[in-house]
């Protein structure tokens, strides 16, 4: 299975540092721009479906990417992390490393629990495995999803690996894995 995995291009909360969550926000133009370039990416390689999150971000993310070679499905498992009080504001006053703390796994502020956030993403990768073992798949997701996902194709032992957003999910992340 061939999986290509990306982040949604950028909105203007993005732009401006605010946190957005499941807030339903679209595009930007330099988002819409950005997707396009992403497309590119796909150029020669074969893609035979594609899954994005509800959000209208992914969506249009997705449309511009795989809309005219391949038939798009929802899964809500790709939604982003409920980020409860902080959605709407600032990223400098959301403790990244204390929320991604897979021990500490806080909902404090109403922001879902990362073991829940992980669970759903392996409940997600498990069913491609067993759905689409032969395919190539176009998976258009958020920034928590993304790296949920990263972390368990490449195996990571979350109760060993002590900074789990070492790795950045920038807008228009793009990564192709072999399962």
């Amino acid at each position: 299975m061939k999986i290509y995995l990306v982040r949604h291009a950028q909105t203007e909360a993005n732009y401006q540092g605010l946190l957005q969550g499941r807030t339903n926000t679209p595009l930007s133009e330099a988002g819409i721009r950005d997707a396009q370039k992403l497309k590119e990416k796909l150029n020669g390689k074969p893609l035979d479906i594609c899954i994005t999150s509800p959000l209208s971000r992914t969506w249009q993310t997705a449309m511009i990417m795989a809309g005219d070679r391949t038939y798009i499905l929802e899964d809500e498992r790709l939604i982003e992390r409920n980020l409860g009080n902080f959605e709407g504001k600032s990223r400098t006053l959301y403790d990244a490393k204390k929320y991604w703390d897979y021990e500490l796994n806080t909902g404090e502020e109403g922001v879902e629990k990362i073991q829940d956030v992980i669970e759903r993403a392996e409940n997600f990768l498990n069913e491609l495995k067993e759905k689409y073992s032969d395919k190539s798949i176009l998976i258009v997701s958020h920034g928590a999803v993304v790296r949920a996902l990263d972390h368990l194709i490449n195996n990571v032992n979350f109760k060993e690996k002590k900074d789990l957003t070492k790795m950045p999910i920038e807008n228009s992340f793009f990564k192709e894995y072999d399962i």
